[in-house]
């Protein structure tokens, strides 16, 4: 009996050997990814150049200037910024889902006064770096509010009970005076930069207007629509004015709304001339996924953020006279609170961290294939994450920057600013493509994938290994990727990599201690590390038949740019 027993056990330790090394023999199959540049599947439209946040102060700030200059060289191609509470009236310190500029007040008689110093300095800031603004027409100033008392929000970070929407979110007292303010805004934008310059921005109608953000009724923001488009275009009438701007329209309430609005822009009657339909130049809504903690860990959900995306591309396919539009993803992000920190919302602990990054490559790769699957034209696609001045250093705010100091998140956008011309095909034995991910996010095998454009003198091609799961602690990928349709002769390769070794300030960060008072020198350090850098030094390669294959190793949560140069 003694003896059967420990056979047994014998025969189990065997059997779990076996099972461990056929596991560790199926993780070192190569995942193969075929690159075809001779076949292209679209244009490789920069989708990912534009940036939005909360709080329109940070942008002249010391650290603001700096991530902005960064971001606007990132790109061959201008990029369009998005800054909530541009006419929100002065009430205040500067503080977190907060900013003002005191554009519009009255004098004891009511009459306007415009003072557009404030709005100003932020559009100055854009302009001096080539950048454009997607003109957000909003919030509403005090004087202008049906409801003014109280007007300033007390929202903090964490805290269990907050005042977020107050009297900068109701609608106006006087649609007249509204419509006048737009109006002279607009003339104040021509006069300061050209009519050329402004007709090249998007000037939108507020934020989220089916929740909080605006206390009126769908109805009444209809109306606050034709009045703020007819003021934009007697301004100017080449400038491009569009909306609603909705929460993801995956959500009934999101979805009822958007729609309301776009028939009420072909089949409605207008608010200000009585005709029918109003003037629309583009469609905006809103994107997000919904990170969780299971068991300690951080488990993102980039289904959600692709579910809301493809219903708001259905909806603008199914008006024929409007889906041809370009459509801005105003806010296209993991989750939706950009200014509530790691400390005080664990599941944000992915911000830091690569997983950020490799989630953003694979979602932006997916955005690209959506629009292809609906037929519709995507423009951009707004990454709600800027800077949060005089924070502690990586305190888990959704940024792409702390105190100065790039995060790994900002280096896959660098990548992607490396990636011009048409995208090409991409196939292989590969676990997702969009629409599996789309319905089912990565719960299982994680999602090895590929991006790949052709350019005149370079081709590229991004590969990523993200996983919803924020566990570092598995295996790398072995991935094996086939070229086709180089140009035979000389090609010069160049090897960038984020991983938690490269482009990495967050692991440098943590190996010097966490330091929140760090020195010159180590910031000096950091400032260093937040920059993308080659995984190997450059290397000349000579290609026969316009073929090559490329092996290697890659982390999870990590990132590889090549580029074929030529």
């Amino acid at each position: 009996m003694k003896t059967k027993f420990l056979l047994s056990i014998y025969l189990a330790f065997c059997l779990q050997i076996i099972t461990i090394n056929l596991n560790a023999q199926s993780n070192e199959a190569p995942i193969s990814i075929n690159i075809d540049f001779n076949k292209e599947v679209g244009e490789m439209n920069p989708i990912w150049g534009s940036w939005g946040y909360d709080e329109p102060n940070y942008t002249y700030m010391k650290d603001g200037k700096k991530l902005l200059s960064e971001i606007a060289d990132l790109s061959a191609v201008p990029v369009y910024v998005r800054a909530h509470s541009l006419l929100v009236t002065h009430e205040g310190d500067i503080a977190l889902k907060w900013g003002s500029t005191n554009a519009y007040t009255e004098d004891e008689n009511g009459n306007p006064i415009y003072d557009w110093t404030v709005v100003d300095k932020i559009f100055d800031t854009y302009i001096e770096r080539g950048m454009k603004p997607i003109a957000q027409i909003a919030f509403m100033p005090k004087a202008l509010s049906s409801k003014p008392e109280p007007y300033r929000n007390d929202w903090i970070s964490g805290a269990k009970y907050n005042r977020i929407f107050a009297g900068w979110s109701y609608p106006p007292n006087d649609y007249n005076k509204w419509a006048e303010l737009i109006y002279q805004w607009v003339i104040h934008s021509v006069e300061r930069y050209g009519k050329e310059e402004v007709e090249s921005w998007y000037w939108e109608l507020w934020n989220e207007p089916n929740i909080g953000y605006w206390q009126g009724t769908t109805e009444e923001y209809i109306k606050l629509y034709d009045y703020t488009a007819d003021a934009v275009k007697r301004a100017l009438p080449l400038a491009k004015i569009g909306g609603p701007e909705t929460t993801g329209p995956g959500g009934k309430g999101a979805e009822k709304f958007l729609r309301a609005f776009l028939d009420h822009v072909v089949s409605g009657k207008n608010y200000v001339t009585g005709k029918t339909g109003s003037p629309l130049d583009f469609i905006t809504f809103h994107a997000k996924g919904k990170p969780t903690m299971v068991d300690s860990l951080v488990q993102m959900n980039m289904g959600k953020q692709l579910r809301d995306i493809s219903k708001g591309f259905e909806i603008v396919a199914s008006y024929p006279t409007l889906k041809h539009l370009p459509i801005i993803i105003g806010e296209s992000d993991p989750e939706g609170c950009a200014a509530c920190s790691e400390n005080d919302y664990p599941q944000n602990a992915y911000r830091n961290n690569t997983m950020y990054a490799s989630y953003t490559a694979a979602a932006f790769a997916r955005k690209y294939e959506l629009a292809d699957h609906f037929d519709v034209n995507l423009f951009s696609a707004v990454t709600w994450g800027f800077e949060f001045e005089d924070q502690p250093w990586f305190a888990g705010f959704r940024d792409m920057a702390t105190n100065g100091v790039d995060k790994p998140v900002l280096n896959v956008f660098r990548m992607f600013g490396l990636m011009q011309g048409n995208r090409v095909k991409v196939s292989g034995n590969l676990e997702y493509d969009y629409l599996k991910l789309r319905d089912e996010s990565v719960r299982g095998n994680p999602d090895v994938n590929a991006i790949a454009a052709k350019a005149k003198n370079a081709s590229t091609i991004m590969v990523w290994n993200y996983h919803d799961n924020n566990n570092l602690n598995v295996p790398d990928a072995h991935v094996e990727i086939k070229v086709e349709g180089l140009p035979v002769g000389k090609v010069l390769l160049n090897h960038y990599r984020v991983d938690q070794e490269h482009s990495n300030s967050f692991t440098v960060w943590k190996g010097m201690g966490s330091p929140q008072d760090p020195t010159l020198e180590q910031i000096s350090k950091l400032e260093k590390a937040g920059q993308l850098q080659l995984y190997t030094s450059p290397k000349w390669l000579t290609i026969e038949k316009g073929e090559t294959t490329i092996k290697m190793k890659l982390p999870r949560q990590g990132i590889s740019l090549f580029q074929f140069s030529y």
